[in-house]
């Protein structure tokens, strides 16, 4: 693989943008020495890290492909069953995913619902904890997905949802818990759940709960893009406001906030953000609802780094991974700018 030398380029460095500087691609990696490199001009352009879509569910090639037409070049998979599918995506090329494998889900909620869905997804005891973790790992999944459903709605019960997560942190993972109502929220930070994803439409997170997050370390990822769909999509647009002033409380009192577009091509489900594209409208979202672009940039980028243990990557530094998009515009300014990918890499290969 050869050595590239993207000259006259600004890098965000997680704070804000360099002056014009070199970044030498050196294989699959960042390097340092110039000596002997293809010499790329960059124009003046904007460099970031590849972005990381941080809830999403492909199921095939074409997804991964769109992902990367896109910037996107790590997705984190909150649900991907069966275990080949999940072996199939790794094997594919393009854009990396991490996931959950098969989530844990209760007999009578909604997910159980979903066309396909396995009935391995089912966990009805706490006994069961063990072996459904043990499965997960031996499916090669990367953290737990955990759905937590509001009271009587059929999810997991609390004994159930506490054992899924003491046995995951027991085996090394961290767990995601689907939480889209309060109480679900209340109940994931109970359990000890590492990150909560979705925000509630209608009724904000509550600020003893927010203030909880806080505290305790907690990370959300919103995906607001979905959150706004299906608002839009049930006739109920109005409720989008609780999420948005959910998002704005937690960022204000310092929770990390991950940038998720919950992309899917589901039958089933109320709303299909698209695969690429609807991160950047996330990003969009994000700032619209308190996040600064400095903020929702590092949503995308070295924060779903930092958060799911993906220390190989995330930012434009020598040693990690060379997952880099140039831009034309200057996201700090006007976060629409990341869509105007001029130029893009995985790996160092250029897409």
């Amino acid at each position: 693989m050869s050595r590239v030398a993207l000259r006259n380029v600004r890098v965000f460095d997680g704070r804000e943008l360099t002056e014009p500087r070199t970044v030498v691609i050196d294989g699959p990696v960042l390097g340092s020495e110039e000596s002997g490199a293809e010499v790329v001009d960059g124009a003046g352009g904007v460099l970031l890290p590849g972005f990381i879509d941080a809830h999403l569910h492909p199921r095939d090639r074409d997804a991964l492909d769109r992902l990367l037409a896109h910037g996107v070049t790590t997705g984190l998979a909150m649900a991907t069953w069966p275990a080949e599918l999940l072996a199939e995506l790794r094997a594919a090329g393009g854009t990396e995913i991490r996931s959950a494998g098969t989530p844990a889900i209760g007999a009578g909620g909604p997910h159980a619902k979903v066309p396909g869905m396995a009935e391995s997804a089912v966990v009805r005891d706490p006994a069961q904890a063990p072996g459904f973790v043990a499965d997960r790992l031996a499916e090669g999944a990367d953290y737990l997905k955990l759905v937590l459903e509001g009271p009587g709605e059929g999810g997991p019960s609390e004994a159930v949802a506490r054992a899924l997560t003491d046995e995951a942190h027991a085996r090394g993972l961290s767990v995601v818990a689907h939480a889209t109502v309060p109480e679900a929220y209340t109940l994931g930070l109970d359990i000890g759940a590492d990150v909560l994803t979705h925000v509630p439409l209608g009724r904000p997170v509550t600020d003893a709960d927010v203030a909880r997050m806080a505290a305790d370390g907690r990370v959300v990822v919103p995906t607001l893009v979905m959150m706004e769909g299906v608002a839009e999509t049930m006739g109920v647009p109005d409720a989008y406001r609780a999420a948005e002033s959910s998002v704005g409380a937690m960022h204000a009192a310092g929770v990390p906030v991950l940038a998720g577009s919950d992309a899917n091509d589901q039958p089933g489900i109320p709303f299909q953000p698209a695969f690429g594209e609807s991160l950047h409208r996330e990003l969009e979202l994000l700032v619209a609802a308190g996040l600064t672009t400095v903020d929702a940039v590092r949503a995308a980028t070295c924060l779903p780094a930092e958060h799911f243990g993906l220390t190989d990557r995330g930012v434009v530094e020598p040693g990690k991974r060379a997952d880099l998009v140039l831009l034309d515009g200057d996201p700090l300014a006007d976060i629409r700018a990341t869509r105007a990918i001029r130029r893009s890499w995985l790996g160092g290969v250029e897409q």
